[in-house]
């Protein structure tokens, strides 16, 4: 089964979106919880995908994406990103401690929302028929974005959320060195994309995140992976 182009973006395009805009509301929720409301104070600590949406970031790049794929016959790789949720990090009770739940928030509502997608999948297979493999091809999709933006921004490169949980973690000398490596944190990534070394980090730890994903709903690796094969062809 080979899907086309409109099919891709259908399949798509609910995981996308909402496995971007949870991410940054679950930052602005934390924060707020911990002693900043300026995302709550700017309507951002919502599900509400309009609230979030970045034209190029959410909705652009990923089309495009999706577009090259098809275009050039090979595997579908999506990444895309939200108008970032904005924290003040003075306004936290204890700013390195709470640094820390603040930027694990993100990557934790994309592990929420795998194990979700994976149930949906078993739903899809209860139901069967031709509303069951949409839905099983959305949950693997589901799966497959939420994996790869928890990856992926798990990272200990600032300003990713792992190099905010690596700075709240390590002692303030080391720490502050860390994060001096903000401004450069664009171009590290763009170094590591071209040189293989991104793919070669992150693809094990998506693969960890989509395992637990499918072992807490109990969807089967042999059926995951014939879904995520009509995906990525």
């Amino acid at each position: 089964m080979e899907l086309t182009l409109i099919q891709k973006i259908a399949v798509f395009a609910i995981p996308v979106i909402f496995a971007i805009t949870l991410h940054e509301a679950a930052h602005g929720y934390i924060a707020m919880k911990f002693g900043d409301k300026t995302a709550w104070m700017l309507g951002r600590v919502t599900a509400n995908p309009l609230k979030h949406i970045d034209p190029v970031g959410t909705i652009g790049l990923p089309l495009f994406l999706l577009l090259m794929s098809k275009l050039a016959g090979g595997p579908t790789f999506l990444f895309g990103w939200a108008k970032p949720v904005p924290v003040n990090f003075n306004n936290l009770r204890r700013p390195k401690r709470d640094m820390l739940w603040v930027a694990a928030a993100g990557p934790g509502a994309n592990l929420v929302m795998a194990v979700f997608w994976g149930a949906m999948i078993q739903l899809g297979h209860a139901l069967g028929g031709d509303f069951g493999l949409p839905l099983m091809l959305m949950g693997a999709a589901g799966i497959l974005i939420n994996a790869m933006l928890a990856a992926f921004n798990l990272l200990p490169i600032p300003p990713l959320d792992g190099g905010r949980i690596a700075v709240s973690l390590l002692p303030p000398g080391p720490a502050g060195m860390l994060a001096r490596v903000e401004p450069f944190g664009f171009f590290i990534l763009i170094a590591l994309i071209f040189t293989g070394v991104l793919g070669f980090v992150v693809w094990p730890l998506i693969s960890l995140i989509a395992g637990f994903a499918t072992l807490l709903t109990g969807v089967s690796d042999k059926l995951l992976l014939s879904l995520m094969s009509v995906l990525l062809n």
